[in-house]
């Protein structure tokens, strides 16, 4: 009777605490003949990171310092590597990616964007593994601690948030789209000649042009493409809260805005719905994060 054998998880095991983890879980589960989903779910319930951490987290955290003297040495003009990136290169309870997550997350404040970036996944992975990844307690207590690095060195200073929510309020559409009629040629009549209808049309700007931290979310699904900035509304009520610590000509501009948010909706409304008959739908939708 032939003997039948398993998969040798610790060879998989070795291999890939041998390259850090910087393999493929697909290549590696077709090397050694195992399904990709079993590997995968093998390794994190054995948590092999951690264990990649604990042997190259000290050594990196030395060559970075070293890294960071030469070229200090080198030139003195050259700016010295962030106090926060440092705080973060020295936890040695953390993995790479998660060390990586806690410095873009201090960055962007956005934990879906901030696992995107550290774990090169998709913002459907992103947005359910951020959330889980930023109430960790490991991961909690870092980003607590550069949060006061930063209020420390001043690098994130009430000004700074108020500035931020300002600019999702005063976020005007027509800084990341265009949208009005158009004339198209559809097709030809039977004399050959040019049948032209008129039809309404959205189009993107290149994402170099806009204000990416302005946008949550970009995606595509059945409807078409769909662009959601952050909240204007709710940031206009959390500025609005806080009148007595704004400026009159903000405060000016905050009534504006909401009257300006009103005029773009029955706008775009109109457009949507005019001559429907002779039109179709718009196949890319505009919303704003929280409407549906």
């Amino acid at each position: 009777m032939k003997n039948i054998r398993g998969p040798d998880w610790n060879l998989i095991k070795e291999e890939y605490l041998k390259l850090n983890g910087n393999v493929k879980l697909k290549e590696l589960a077709e090397k050694y003949g195992v399904k990709y989903s079993t590997l995968r779910s093998r390794k994190n319930r054995e948590d092999w990171d951690s264990e990649i951490n604990k042997n190259v987290a000290t050594k990196s955290a030395t060559q970075q310092k070293n890294v960071a003297t030469e070229n200090k040495n080198k030139n003195n003009n050259k700016e010295p590597i962030a106090e926060e990136v440092k705080e973060v290169l020295e936890n040695t309870e953390l993995t790479d990616k998660q060390r990586l997550f806690c410095i873009y997350y201090i960055k962007y404040f956005n934990a879906t964007k901030a696992y995107q970036k550290a774990y090169h996944s998709s913002y459907a992975v992103a947005n359910v593994e951020g959330y889980r990844l930023l109430v960790k307690p490991s991961i909690k207590k870092e980003i607590d601690n550069l949060k006061k690095i930063k209020l420390n060195r001043a690098m994130l200073s009430p000004d700074d948030v108020f500035q931020k929510y300002i600019d999702i309020a005063f976020a005007d559409i027509s800084d990341y789209v265009t949208f009005g009629r158009k004339e198209i040629e559809v097709d030809k009549d039977e004399d050959n000649n040019h049948v032209i209808v008129e039809v309404n049309y959205v189009d993107f700007k290149e994402s170099s042009e806009v204000d990416g931290t302005i946008i949550s979310e970009v995606s595509q699904g059945k409807n078409g493409v769909s662009v959601k900035l952050q909240d204007k509304m709710k940031a206009l009520q959390w500025l609005s809260d806080r009148l007595d610590l704004l400026p009159t000509e903000t405060k000016i501009k905050l009534d504006n805005e909401r009257a300006k948010v009103e005029m773009v909706r029955e706008k775009l409304d109109y457009e949507k719905n005019k001559d429907n008959k002779n039109d179709k739908p718009i196949e890319i939708l505009i919303k704003r994060k929280g409407e549906d």
